[in-house]
């Protein structure tokens, strides 16, 4: 039998990237990518690559360098650039344009060596494998970074400095890695050791060395040269500072940046230099700092307000990323068009933080090309890597706009094939009102139409002639009506399932109330209907067909092909049950069998439930059939004890009868710090929370998205969009990064001329 596709063969590992800055000084820091310790993970399930014979790599031929031939690389946007993590795939430093070089090596060094964390390193058929532990070595902490892509070792400090000269044995731990393991050992012939050398002139002791003057600033010429003193200094803070304000109440509020002519003789010089000159007129000390500001420090430019606006959009990314930790999270995606037609895929996290509460946070908004599963998962992987988060922690999916990405799998848990959905791709619960306001407006609808006939030019008459007709026909009456009724049965639905704080137990419960309503419309309510068009029509003077005669298409339908009906009545009939099938057929497509299941036995951890009868048998099924990757059989039983304890301890105590929701019981558990006294409940219930019930966010995202980018603006650039989207929507985070670190971020971003410390 032809084996499964999982997520893990769908998401192939590939390298992460980030442009997060916020260091300047000399240290390395190291980047962590943490596991899944919870769970045992099968060999199958290490990481997606090749496997690894224990012999030494193939050297690549290195094309020897030439100064004199440097000049015919071209310059990259350092504003967009971002920088591959992964060692085994990265661009050689010597391959970008020679004045970009030192830049790209201080954000390489601020990011400091990749270090992923797996549980399970790949093991070749010696059994041989790279060892998580060599990371804590103090020796080789610093520099030694791991590539998932080759499985094999690098060095950060030598790419950085690496230069080509046609030596293949420079190459092991630059450009093809060092797998080797049996030669990583104690001792003086350890490889890693010789590799450093104990020559202070080594190829790798010089490199450290580089790199702690590149990174310190004081040694910088241009630095130097300038020589500031410490009020210029101040002074350039000032302007910065005043300048970070103004990005960041515009992207706050969605307001625009630029004006048609921002000269100084114009009246409308645009929002952010009319808001700027208000805010600093305040102060006449600030007054003058800006006044007195040189032509390359002013901080007012367009690309000096991007560079902000990117500098806080990086810091509040970060700030999601320390919020999700090494919690499990699922992904919200939905894909639409914006003002510009242009593809877009918003991306959504899911998780619970450390102090119980429930987080939707946006991640991002990508540009694809096409709207095809590869692209889709292409796109998703690489916003996940960027920060370093791991898809084996991804505990659910939800797709709406982007449903060729439904049927992915991430795991072995039957959560991963749910997708908790609304229950239509055509957004009914956003029309249902213009269709209700169109009954209650019929007959002034009709006297604008007629006196548009009257009284309007040749081309508004036609139109309104072709509207007028269609209006007033028995056959749109109808189905106004009926849309009417369906949809007015599966609004709340709709609109519970946009609603943020949403809850597992009422999802569960609304799901089953609106399948039985929808059925009951389809088997008892068909005469109601048809009384109440045929008795809309009567009152306003609409002719009512015969409905025992045969049935006559108005438009588009062939001799032949009426002869399909029998009459007026059975083909309204046809209509009426080809619509109800068609809403309990998407139903029941959204809301399967396994998604009913997972709903019923995750409403045992509901407060309101467990208060009255508190199912064990169903919080062990639930760990048994939805997440057995999150608990080992020893956990398994551990959970149940838990549970025997906590039917008596938790479930009877004063402050558990006030609980309305799972999401209530988590907070409370780490408040009271019962979290700590029933860990794998606590576990089960933070993974509960992780399902993708509600919609908000990724439809928040959207509507922020079409708030920013109107039709006056459609030509924003793609970072541009993205940076001003994390700020509107993540506000909260984004008000509270102080101006400080911004303009450290900022400094750090690229070499300045000008200094602020």
């Amino acid at each position: 039998m032809k084996k499964s596709t999982t997520i893990f063969d769908f998401f192939k590992r590939k390298a992460s990237n980030s442009l997060e800055a916020n260091t300047s000084d000399a240290t390395l820091p190291t980047t962590n990518v943490e596991e899944n310790t919870d769970a045992p993970i099968e060999e199958n399930l290490d990481i997606p690559i090749e496997e690894n014979p224990d012999e030494p790599v193939e050297e690549n031929l290195d094309v020897p360098f030439e100064e004199n031939s440097q000049t015919k690389f071209q310059k990259v946007d350092m504003s967009s650039l971002q920088l591959e993590r992964d060692p085994g795939l990265r661009r050689q430093i010597y391959t970008y344009h020679v004045d970009q070089r030192d830049e790209i090596r201080r954000r390489y060094i601020t990011l400091g060596p990749y270090q992923p964390r797996f549980k399970k390193f790949l093991k070749s058929k010696k059994g041989r494998s790279f060892q998580g532990s060599w990371y804590e070595d103090d020796r080789f902490k610093p520099w030694l970074e791991y590539s998932p892509k080759k499985d094999a070792a690098f060095c950060l400090l030598c790419f950085l400095f690496h230069k080509p000269t046609g030596h293949d044995g420079q190459n092991a731990f630059t450009v093809n890695g060092f797998k080797n393991w049996k030669k990583v050992r104690n001792g003086e012939s350890c490889s890693f050791s010789l590799h450093m050398g104990k020559d202070l002139n080594s190829t790798h002791r010089f490199a450290h060395k580089a790199c702690q003057d590149l990174m310190n600033q004081s040694q910088h010429i241009d630095r130097v040269v300038g020589n500031f003193t410490s009020e210029q200094i101040v002074n350039n803070r000032v302007r910065l500072k005043a300048s970070i304000d103004v990005v960041r109440h515009l992207a706050l509020q969605a307001i625009a940046f630029r004006g048609r002519d921002e000269s100084s003789t114009s009246t409308n010089r645009g929002n952010f230099l009319t808001t700027l000159d208000l805010m600093v007129s305040y102060n006449n000390n600030v007054v003058e700092i800006m006044a007195k500001a040189p032509k390359n420090a002013t901080y007012t430019s367009p690309q000096i307000q991007k560079e902000i606006l990117h500098v806080i959009s990086t810091r509040v990314k970060k700030a999601i990323r320390e919020e999700i930790g090494d919690a499990k999270f699922c992904i919200l995606v939905d894909e639409a068009r914006d003002e510009s037609m242009k593809e877009q895929m918003a991306v959504v996290l899911r998780f619970v933080d450390t102090t119980g509460f429930v987080r939707e946070r946006f991640y991002g908004i990508v540009h694809v090309v096409d709207t095809a599963a590869v692209t889709l998962k292409k796109e998703i992987y690489y916003l996940l890597s960027n920060q370093c988060l791991d898809i084996q922690n991804i505990r659910g999916q939800g797709y709406d706009g982007a449903s060729n990405m439904r049927d992915l799998e991430t795991g072995k848990g039957l959560n991963q094939m749910v997708t908790l959905q609304r229950p239509g791709d055509t957004r009914w619960g956003s029309h249902y009102k213009s269709v209700s306001n169109l009954i209650k407006l019929f007959s002034p609808t009709c006297e604008v139409l007629l006196k548009i006939m009257d009284e309007g030019n040749s081309s508004q008459k036609v139109e309104a002639e072709s509207a007028y007709e269609v209006l007033i026909s028995f056959e749109f009456i109808f189905i106004l009506h009926f849309v009417n009724e369906t949809m007015g049965i599966t609004d709340k639905l709709c609109q519970a399932l946009q609603n943020q704080s949403q809850d597992i137990l009422n999802a569960m419960h609304l799901v089953s109330s609106t399948k039985k309503l929808i059925q009951q419309f389809r088997d008892e309510k068909w005469d109601d209907l048809l009384a109440t068009v045929i008795s809309f029509c009567k009152k306003r003077g609409i002719d009512v067909p015969d409905m025992n005669a045969r049935y006559v298409a108005r438009f588009g339908r062939s001799r032949h092909q009426q002869e399909d009906f029998k009459n007026e009545h059975y083909y309204k009939v046809d209509i009426f049950n080809a619509g109800i099938d068609s809403q309990l057929q998407e139903l029941n497509h959204r809301f399967s069998d396994h998604a009913m299941e997972l709903l019923t036995l995750s409403s045992a951890l509901d407060p309101r439930e467990a208060y009255e009868s508190f199912r064990v048998s169903d919080i062990c099924s639930l760990v048994d059939k939805f997440y057995p990757i999150d608990f080992t059989d020893d956990e398994k039983n551990d959970l149940k004890k838990e549970l025997d304890l906590y039917k008596y301890d938790v479930v009877q105590h004063s402050g558990f009868k006030n609980l309305k929701n799972i999401s209530e019981l988590c907070q409370w558990m780490v408040r009271t710090r019962k979290s700590e006294i029933y860990p794998l409940i606590c576990r089960v219930v933070k993974l509960v929370l992780t399902l993708p019930v509600s919609t908000a966010t990724t439809e928040r995202a959207f509507s922020a998205m079409n708030v920013i980018k109107t039709d006056l603006r459609n030509k924003m650039e793609d970072e541009f969009l993205l940076d001003a989207m994390m700020l509107f929507i993540e506000r909260d985070i984004a008000a509270t990064i102080s101006t400080d670190s911004i303009i450290d971020d900022f400094e750090d971003l690229k070499r300045r001329r000008v200094p602020f410390s």
